[in-house]
């Protein structure tokens, strides 16, 4: 099993002399194999292989992305691009608060054991096909911008279990350019999710690469479902990490629509019950002797997105925490934490994915949502002694 990334391609922009050659990311491909009934031979047994993936790109049936309709557009004032100057890369993202937005943490971080990007490097610019509100993402210029993210992971596992859930990410941003509104988050169990989209109630905003220049469409209607005629949700399942926030759907996508919000008409308005991350796909291969011997097409099974249940309290808990930058509160953190067994590296003032990693099993320990950054309450707890729970014997990876 594998997560790659697609290929890139570049796109025009204009405004402020700010950077206008970027490209396109359009998601995470996912491949898991595993064995299937196969037949056997006299030849030192030949057996089939079923294998999954997560794509970049699906369209279900016929085309069903148009152009926001009237009564939507308004939600061009809380969209927006995540771009990366260096990499020429590009997802969607939404704004959940003025200075605060949310996407995919693939477009931030990579996957595991893939040298992630320079986050001073990223932009975004909101309602980018009319206003180009641009910000970075807060403390670029001091390098602790990794301090003002919060993400269910910062090296996706590309082994199974696959961690794909944990493909969400929330920013703060330098500037308050999310001043025309924001998203609310609905906590909603998948299965509850489902009996929405049956009443046509689920829909999708995003920017695409291939769709009318970089304007925002809209997807809908969006089927939600756990099985599918050729993928039972026991075999989907087995391939994930926490399964149970998996929302797999038909939401029409295209590249960069990574990051965007998989949205719920309520009677106050739409609501984030999700954050789209790829497609998942299934093909079979023949091998024998250990050797592939024949390769059958792939079908695409569902566009994938990860829950709001798997991050609302924590998107919660980051959007009132403070976090603290200095080098000597930083190395107070490492060395308390380095007695309490959680951080193993240097006491050296810097905040890293180690001590991100190191904070984030703390909070697990103790009850908190985990955030992974610094804050006077957390420090005030490390000083006062706070004793683990019986949980610190399992720490989250």
């Amino acid at each position: 099993m594998r997560w790659k990334w697609p290929c890139l391609s570049r796109v025009p922009g204009r405004a402020r002399n700010l950077p206008v050659i970027i490209a396109t990311i359009a998601g995470i491909t996912l491949t898991a194999t595993s064995i299937a009934a196969g037949a056997a031979s006299g030849f030192g047994g030949e057996r089939a292989l079923s294998s999954a993936s997560l794509h970049n790109i699906a369209i279900f049936g016929a085309d069903d992305r148009v152009a926001l309709p009237p009564s939507l557009r308004p939600l061009r004032e809380m969209l927006g691009i995540l771009f990366n100057v260096r990499q020429r890369t590009v997802c969607t993202a939404f704004c959940v608060a003025p200075g605060m937005i949310g996407t995919a943490a693939h477009c931030l971080f990579k996957t595991k054991g893939e040298k992630p990007p320079r986050l001073a490097d990223f932009w975004f610019a909101r309602n980018y096909d009319a206003v180009r509100d641009y910000s970075r993402i807060a403390g670029y210029e001091t390098g602790t911008a990794a301090q003002n993210i919060v993400a269910g992971s910062g090296r996706l596992s590309t082994t199974p279990p696959i961690d794909a859930t944990s493909d969400w990410a929330f920013v703060r941003l330098a500037s308050p350019v999310c001043t025309k509104g924001a998203f609310e988050i609905a906590p909603m169990p998948v299965e509850a999710v489902i009996q929405e989209s049956k009443a046509g109630h689920v829909y999708q905003v995003s920017y695409h690469k291939d769709f009318k220049q970089w304007q925002p469409a809209y997807s809908r209607p969006c089927r939600v479902e756990r099985s599918f005629a050729n993928a039972p949700w026991q075999t989907i399942a087995q391939d994930f990490d926490a399964p149970e926030n998996l929302l797999l759907h038909e939401c029409d996508t295209g590249g960069a629509s990574s990051g965007s919000p998989l949205l719920l008409d309520t009677e106050k308005g739409p609501r984030v019950i999700g954050i789209n991350v790829g497609t998942y796909v299934q093909s079979r291969t023949v091998v024998h002797q250990d050797r592939v011997v024949e390769q059958a097409s792939t079908a695409s099974i569902a566009n994938t997105g990860v829950s709001s249940m798997a991050f609302a309290d924590r998107l919660a808990a980051f959007r009132n925490t403070r976090t603290l930058n200095s080098s000597t509160q930083l190395k107070e953190f490492q060395e308390r934490l380095q007695q309490l067994g959680y951080y193993a590296g240097p006491i050296d003032g810097t905040y890293g994915p180690a001590l991100r990693v190191a904070i984030d099993a703390y909070q697990w320990s103790i009850n908190l949502p985990r955030t992974g950054v610094t804050s006077d309450e957390l420090l005030a707890r490390l000083r006062s002694g706070t004793a683990r729970n019986t949980k610190a014997q399992n720490k989250p990876q």
